[in-house]
């Protein structure tokens, strides 16, 4: 639940800044970002060579830095970036910087509560992680795929742990990487680990790993699964029964395996991008039944329909009995809900967003170079320059929409039936 934030329900449009008079007071100013309860917009400004700021509603944060780049805000309201100062890189969250500094930071994550915020960062050549200003006492020579923990408490990455020269290929194939939770890496060390998954307990660590030049498979706490596979793609960790689960390759087709066994009897093309229902009942994955056509699978069967180009941005609804997902035929972009298409199409139309009871379905769209909404299948009448993805009430019953015209930002909250009739 969003804790800092407090959110006006109230229907109708209020203004809330307007970012064009921002322009007589800095040089220029960067692409804008809205807090999630639509009350603040922020932006990245430069008043001169090597000073920059973050603007809020108009106003700029106290203290200047050399250089800032990724702005977010966090679930909670936070709005963090990554700032430099005197040539060190670190953390900035509402204009406060992390004690820490370091040679560079990336991949800023956030908790689903917003109270706790992960970064990568390198120091002197040397790789770790953060964790609220809090540092891994470990430090790696390579780091990739950084990960959260579904709680925000701790934090992985697959590491590097022993040195080799490019023509020790020997060396390399004897196992140089393994993975690391909260810095503390394995014993076991592998050819490869790629990307990592934590339980939602935050006690369990996944990651997909090469075994040798040929063998592929998941090992959990440094265990690799008796089984070997052509090829894995990421794990996920089932939030309620802690097994783990992903697609892996053999014998020339893809399949689910759950602990290393085979879960689902179909087999696909290709498939990834597993993801469990909120209620932990069903399991869904995007797949191509046959080459060149991708579509969902649920439970392990198959929507009817299927698109050429792309599936993408799948979700469940909140009660875990519906699925939607964005897909894509030629130059045209798609929405589809439990296996049907919607008739409108759009230039662009982004994740799908379900409102509490699973009953509505909502997302950002773009036609003829100006965004809106669309709300199960219906276009709001209204267009704008700029719109963030809409936030539904706890009720369901109303829709929270931020937008940008002609410089003017507005936070507007408006009725389902408003946008349905």
């Amino acid at each position: 639940m969003l804790t800092r934030i407090e959110w006006d329900w109230e229907p109708g449009s209020r203004e809330i800044a307007n970012i064009g008079q921002w322009q007589k007071k800095f040089n220029w100013i960067e692409e804008p970002y809205v807090s999630p309860n639509g009350e603040r917009i922020a932006a990245i400004v430069n008043l001169a060579e090597g000073e920059f700021n973050v603007c809020v509603n108009g106003e700029a944060w106290e203290t200047v830095f050399d250089k800032i780049w990724h702005l977010r805000f966090a679930p909670d309201g936070r709005l963090a970036a990554f700032v430099s100062e005197m040539g060190e890189w670190t953390v900035a969250v509402d204009g406060s910087a992390w004690e820490h500094k370091f040679g560079y930071v990336w991949d800023m994550m956030f908790s689903p509560d917003g109270k706790n915020i992960a970064v990568a960062v390198q120091q002197d050549m040397k790789y770790s992680m953060a964790l609220n200003d809090v540092v891994w006492a470990e430090t790696f020579s390579n780091m990739t795929n950084p990960t959260l923990s579904p709680d925000g408490s701790r934090t992985a990455a697959a590491v590097q742990v022993v040195d080799f020269s490019e023509g020790q290929i020997h060396k390399f194939q004897e196992g140089v990487f393994t993975a690391a939770l909260d810095g503390k890496t394995w014993d076991a060390q592998f050819v490869n680990v790629w990307r990592t998954a934590i339980s939602a307990d935050s006690q369990n660590l996944a990651a997909e790993v090469r075994l040798d030049l040929y063998d592929y498979t998941i090992a959990v706490n440094g265990t690799p699964w008796p089984q070997t596979f052509d090829c894995v793609w990421e794990p996920i960790i089932h939030p309620q029964n802690g097994a783990v689960i992903a697609p892996v390759r053999t014998n020339g087709k893809w399949f689910l395996a759950q602990d290393g066994q085979i879960l689902w009897d179909r087999k696909f093309v290709q498939l990834w991008h597993p993801m469990v229902s909120p209620n932990g009942h069903t399991l869904a994955a995007i797949v191509a039944p046959k080459y060149g056509r991708w579509t969902m699978a649920v439970d392990g069967r198959p929507w009817r329909v299927t698109f050429k180009d792309l599936l993408t941005d799948a979700v469940f609804s909140p009660d875990g009995k519906r699925v939607a997902a964005v897909a894509k035929n030629d130059a045209r972009w798609l929405m589809v809900v439990d296996g049907a298409v919607w008739q409108n199409t759009f230039d662009r139309v982004w994740q799908p967003i379900f409102s509490p009871t699973g009953e509505t379905v909502a997302a950002k769209i773009e036609r003829n170079g100006k965004y809106s909404l669309a709300v199960n299948d219906r276009i709001w009448h209204q267009a704008f320059d700029a719109i963030w993805n809409p936030v539904f009430s706890p009720e369901g019953d109303k829709i929270l929409l931020r937008t940008l015209q002609d410089d003017i930002y507005t936070r507007h909250v408006l009725p389902i039936e408003e946008i349905l009739r």
